[in-house]
């Protein structure tokens, strides 16, 4: 009777010891770094800094993008204007393409990147009456194809400037942007001229639409190409100067708005 109580009292700790479930591997660690009094071993934490140090080099690290396009960079980029500063859009990207997400929201244009902007005028940039349809031929609309075209007015104002493309652009456009502009307004069955401050939104549209209407004009039935003309145009801008048809229209529109006060 011994001998089977026995075998049933060591069949009954086989069944516990295989229902326990194993150890995991820190519960291993734990049994086996602590030392007699208890604590655990000095060696023990540097040896798991250690792996946990490799493990951590062995990652790879992801690439952070700092340029536009991978060429053109917008680190230490300066906008003097205090009030475009909001409305231009740095941020670097592989590829600026939206598609329209952000037009539909309220002040949208001023979160979609400033060279996007510039692409998208390139294919569109505005109405001027019955010329617009002629003159916009070379850019039908095409993001690849007007993307080309403003790449290469940026390698150009690179290497005519010795400076970033980005940072001449921001000046062009700082320079080309009015700050007033006329209404009309009627008054006892008569129109009258007024004049109104320009919004800073409204500002960096005006500037980078008279910017390309300025390039269209100097490569519209001439052997100049767009790209060419962009680059011209943008320079000049940048330099403040009366041949650029962005700082006229800017001076046009200001004395307007001075005779109308």
């Amino acid at each position: 009777m011994d001998d089977k109580a026995k075998n049933k009292d060591e069949m009954i700790e086989e069944d516990i010891m295989l229902s326990e479930p194993p150890l995991t591997q820190e519960e291993n660690i734990e049994e086996t770094e602590f030392d007699e009094e208890g604590e655990i071993g000095e060696e023990s934490v540097e040896e798991s800094n250690e792996m946990i140090t490799s493990n951590k080099e062995q990652l790879p690290k992801e690439k952070e993008s700092t340029k536009i396009f991978d060429m053109f960079s917008t680190e230490n980029i300066k906008i003097e204007d205090p009030s475009l500063r909001r409305y231009i859009n740095l941020q670097p990207k592989l590829i600026v393409k939206t598609k329209g997400r952000e037009s539909w929201k309220k002040f949208g244009k001023g979160r979609v990147n400033i060279i996007e902007r510039m692409i998208n005028l390139v294919g569109v940039p505005g109405h001027r009456g019955k010329k617009h349809k002629i003159m916009t031929k070379t850019g039908p609309g095409r993001f690849s194809r007007n993307a080309k075209f403003v790449i290469q007015a940026l390698k150009i104002v690179q290497e005519k400037t010795n400076q970033n493309p980005v940072q001449v652009l921001i000046k062009a456009i700082e320079n080309a942007a009015p700050c007033d502009e006329v209404t009309s307004i009627e008054y006892g069955g008569a129109r009258y001229s007024q004049a109104v401050d320009c919004s800073p939104l409204r500002r960096l549209n005006l500037a980078l639409r008279n910017i390309v209407h300025g390039a269209y004009d100097k490569s519209f039935n001439k052997k100049k190409t767009i790209a060419v003309a962009l680059a011209e145009e943008i320079i000049l801008s940048a330099e403040n100067s009366r041949d650029s048809l962005a700082i006229g229209k800017k001076y046009e529109l200001e004395k307007q708005a001075d005779a109308a006060r």
